[in-house]
């Protein structure tokens, strides 16, 4: 035998509280959304019906209870008893007769919410010429229906509902709430909302309003310094047809941190869904904050957020079109306020650079990036040095730039977010376009090579060097370059690196791992990072000239620990010990002791 579900009205209530809603402060925006709903339902088969609604707080009522009219199409006795006692049914769908997309609500739960903080609801609600209907309903799931007597009924079409609050949630039924939240959801809908005799509507949005684009755009400046708190950079107005959507994205004034979104105010057929959406924008166009209306997306069951699906995927591809038009129309007509937002938001655009070739081309062209040769685009770049050579991070940058524009050999410093990579997707944008990673080698092939006499008298001091250093797993090369101030150049190339973080790595693991790592470290012959000392520096060729082992063994120690420093390499604990123990040696050679 077929039985029916029990619903534990409380436990439903609490579900909402604490898993559906946000805040109990909906219930202002749910009752709204029903009065609207009932408005349009009764200007669809009467255009000149008034469209009002009206808040009486307790300040008003003078007993208590919150009170809200409106001039909407109200319910029969059997839609009340159909429509208002049924969990999850709606009221304003085909019942009423009118299709789903001229109203507000889609979920029957609105009026549910109320339950949030009152304990009984009262709706006196009459349609057309029928009778008062009187509807209560209580918080424990009792509810009881009664039609009004002739002439205790409303005069008119229309609902009222009234609310019992709670005992601990009078706070939400103040006058100033109120009036704050019909403000806050309402202030954009086509009905005139009041609390008491205030007017809580502003009238349409402001990117709707007529006059010249020029007057429109100092409305959105305004509206974003009286309701966002900040004064745009610039205004992109944004329409996507098929979402039902219009707006404005405010472009940020300062930047921003890309992990944190800005959110974006919502509303959904002029009643504000929420002032923190997500998902709005593609995840680059983190620059902008969004205003939008829109009538066709969908929203969650709380109404508190946008549901995910093709539509809102295809208006958050639209809207990312729509702001990439924009930095392209600002390239190609007032480049200086381009190269203005770049400092602040070059983020953003080179993020999207990563997959479009038109935001490659305006990053190629506009953004300067830091060279051994100065600030240069990489249009620029490449226009006095063809092939464009970078450092993939700012420590190999910092650690070649110098030696490489002394050997005549330009660097773009690649190390900042997102920079390698726009440069190797570079060659997208043309076939003459050439990339290579600076490597080590790169230098060593631009030093000289000694004199072959020079190169055999210096063999002893290299292999007292090479001692020294072997412990440390380095290799010792002298060469002659420039510039002459620089006594030794410590290089590591990508593959010795590589083996020696496999080889940091293989002392911390077990012993599976550790024999796996071993492996690796077995395939090829191993690359040793180089101490190359510079034969033009005097104080070099002093050194070499130096006849006891163990102080040609301290000195070339000390050259290596300034090498490291000077390059901004890691300072392993070896190093450490190193660069101390040479320290103290020189010095105790330094000072004599006293007998």
């Amino acid at each position: 035998m077929d039985r029916t579900f029990q619903v534990d009205l409380r436990g439903v209530v609490d579900l909402l509280s604490h898993h559906l809603y946000g805040s109990p402060r909906v219930f202002v925006r749910e009752l709204l959304q029903n009065a609207v709903d009932a408005i349009t339902a009764r200007r669809a088969v009467e255009p000149d019906a008034p469209a009002v609604v009206r808040f009486e707080p307790p300040a008003l009522t003078g007993d208590g209870t919150l009170r809200v009219h409106d001039s909407g199409i109200g319910l029969t006795e059997a839609q009340v008893h159909e429509l208002l006692a049924t969990i999850g049914r709606s009221s304003k769908r085909d019942e009423l007769g009118f299709a789903r997309h001229e109203f507000l609500g889609q979920f029957g739960i609105g009026l549910l919410s109320c339950f949030l903080v009152a304990d009984e609801i009262r709706v006196t609600t009459r349609r057309g010429d029928d009778r008062t209907v009187l509807w209560t309903g209580y918080a424990d799931g009792r509810y009881a229906v009664e039609l009004a007597a002739p002439d205790a009924g409303r005069s008119e079409p229309g609902t009222t509902v009234t609310l019992v609050p709670r005992r601990d949630t009078d706070r939400w039924f103040g006058m100033p709430t109120v009036t704050e939240l019909a403000r806050l959801f309402g202030s954009l809908l086509p009905v005139d909302v009041r609390v008491g005799d205030v007017s809580t509507t502003t009238g349409p949005p402001p990117w709707t309003v007529g006059g010249s684009p020029a007057a429109r755009h100092r409305a959105l400046i305004s509206y974003a310094q009286e309701t966002l708190g900040f004064t745009p950079f610039d205004v992109v107005p944004l329409s996507v047809p098929e979402a039902g959507l219009t707006g404005a994205a405010f472009v940020l004034p300062v930047p921003v941190n890309p992990a944190a979104r800005a959110g974006h105010r919502v509303y959904l057929k002029r009643m504000l869904l929420t002032e923190a959406a997500d998902g709005l924008l593609p995840d680059w166009a983190f620059f902008a904050q969004c205003v939008v209306d829109a009538s066709e997306l969908r929203p969650t069951a709380s109404r508190e957020a946008l549901y995910e699906d093709g539509l809102l995927e295809a208006t958050r591809e639209a809207l990312g079109d729509q702001l990439r038009g924009w930095l392209v129309r600002l390239a190609g007509s007032d480049p200086n306020r381009l190269a203005e937002f770049l400092r602040v938001h070059h983020l953003g655009v080179k993020a999207l650079a990563l997959h479009d070739d038109e935001m490659l081309r305006l990053v190629d062209e506009w953004w300067p990036m830091e060279t051994n040769t100065g600030q240069l685009t990489l249009a620029e770049f490449r226009q006095r040095h063809g092939l464009i050579r970078y450092a993939a991070s700012v420590d190999e940058f910092r650690q070649l730039a110098a030696v490489a524009a002394a050997q005549d050999l330009p660097v773009v410093n690649a190390g900042y977010t997102y920079d390698a990579e726009l440069i190797e997707r570079l060659p997208a944008l043309g076939r003459d376009v050439l990339i290579e990673r600076l490597e080590p080698s790169d230098l060593t092939t631009r030093f000289d090579t000694l004199d072959p006499a020079v190169e055999l008298a210096l063999r002893p001091f290299v292999t007292a060097a090479q001692r020294s250093l072997d412990r440390l797993g380095c290799e010792v090369v002298v060469r002659a370059y420039d510039p002459a101030s620089l006594p030794a150049l410590y290089l590591v190339s990508r593959a010795a690196a590589f083996q020696d973080q496999l080889e940091t790595t293989r002392e911390k693991a077990d012993e599976l791992w550790a024999g796996v790592l071993q492996a690796f470290a077995a395939s090829g012959p191993p690359e040793r990072p180089q101490l190359v000392l510079n034969h033009r520096n005097p104080l070099v060729r002093r050194v070499t000239t130096l006849g006891d082992p163990d102080l040609v063994g301290l000195a070339v120690e000390a050259l290596y620990g300034q090498a490291l420093l000077l390059g901004h390499h890691p300072i392993r604990p070896a190093d450490a010990a190193l660069l101390n123990s040479s320290f103290l040696g020189l010095l105790g050679r330094a000072v004599p002791e006293q007998e």
